[in-house]
């Protein structure tokens, strides 16, 4: 963690949450894992809950992740805000990372996230990746996220720790509230997008289910139980029994017969 990092994202929870002090907000926060600092401290309050999530088990980890293209362990819509920092340039495939915070973030929920722009390969225990704002531009639209900012720090700031040397970019984007019709298009279109892009990436063989409610995926046992998993993936929990029950005769009809 260095201090470039902290100072940015602290900017942005001074400009995008400050605000919401006395809400209850879900905050995840992806790479969190203790390497000479965190984020925590930041989000430190009573009324928010913040957990880290990483690869692997360590300080500052609450949610260790299988993958980081297919998040088993958090559920869909659950997020008020997902945070992220020196993170996406050791991802080999970010964009399908992106996928899953569009995907775990509610409606109206914000995402914040910083990658250097620059500076030298640092292998954690890859390194793939600089980010230019329009490609955090691209990475939004992507996934179909609301663009609040996007910039990179082109010039030093006299960081004691040189952190200036990483020219970190910054993405702060929003999932959009725009009613159940269009969440339900576009959570199609990120499922699609997510299940071409993670062939042979979901470990599927590995996953063992688990209690309802964790956000984990079901093994399949035939073709009703895909639909279901797929329904529950991308429709939020307050849009599902919106869904008239003729509909689900029809669809179970149809699948297994009469």
């Amino acid at each position: 963690m260095h201090n470039s990092s902290y100072k940015k994202m602290e900017w942005f929870r001074q400009h995008y949450l400050s605000d919401m002090e006395a809400e209850r907000l879900a905050i995840y926060d992806l790479g969190s894992q203790d390497v000479n600092g965190s984020y925590r401290p930041l989000f430190d309050h009573p009324q928010w809950q913040y957990q880290g999530i990483d690869m692997a088990a360590g300080k500052n980890v609450d949610i260790v992740l299988r993958t980081p293209y297919v998040w088993r362990e958090v559920a869909t819509a659950s997020a008020d805000v997902v945070v992220s920092g020196q993170a996406f340039e050791h991802i080999q495939y970010f964009w399908i990372t992106m996928l899953e915070i569009a995907r775990v973030l509610k409606p109206g929920g914000v995402c914040c996230i910083l990658a250097p722009s620059s500076g030298p390969e640092h292998r954690y225990p890859v390194d793939c990746w600089r980010f230019y704002p329009d490609g955090m531009h691209a990475l939004a639209n992507y996934a179909q996220l609301e663009v609040l900012e996007a910039t990179t720090q082109w010039h030093n700031e006299g960081h004691v720790d040189g952190s200036d040397s990483w020219h970190d970019s910054m993405l702060v984007c929003r999932k959009p509230e725009l009613g159940p019709w269009w969440s339900l298009k576009s959570g199609a279109k990120r499922w699609l997008q997510h299940r071409a892009l993670t062939i042979g990436l979901r470990d599927e063989d590995a996953a063992t289910p688990k209690k309802s409610g964790q956000g984990e995926y079901a093994r399949s046992s035939g073709a009703m139980d895909t639909v279901i998993r797929w329904y529950r993936h991308f429709v939020p929990a307050r849009l599902r029994m919106r869904v008239p029950r003729r509909f689900r005769r029809m669809v179970r009809k149809r699948l297994i017969g009469p």
